[in-house]
């Protein structure tokens, strides 16, 4: 843990807030005293739900049949 004085953290801050984003805890101070702590933000949890596109999504049956002779021939450029 680092302590810095106001001054200092305004002259600063640009690395401070590097130094807090790579897991310091900085504590910034007046006339000595603690007055504010600077330390890295947590990263937002992502919540995943299985099934939350249940019934809204369709795959038709021919997904995966072969495609007819002229699209394959749009995508080789002919």
């Amino acid at each position: 843990m680092q302590t810095v004085n106001i001054h200092e953290a305004k002259t600063h801050f640009s690395r401070l807030v590097d130094a807090a984003a790579s897991g310091e805890e900085i504590v910034i101070a007046k006339a000595g005293k603690p007055a504010a702590r600077l330390v890295p933000m947590e990263r937002a949890k992502v919540v995943r739900r299985f099934g939350g596109l249940k019934g809204k999504v369709h795959i038709a049956e021919d997904f995966d049949a072969p495609l007819p002779d002229d699209v394959i021939a749009a995508f080789e450029g002919r």
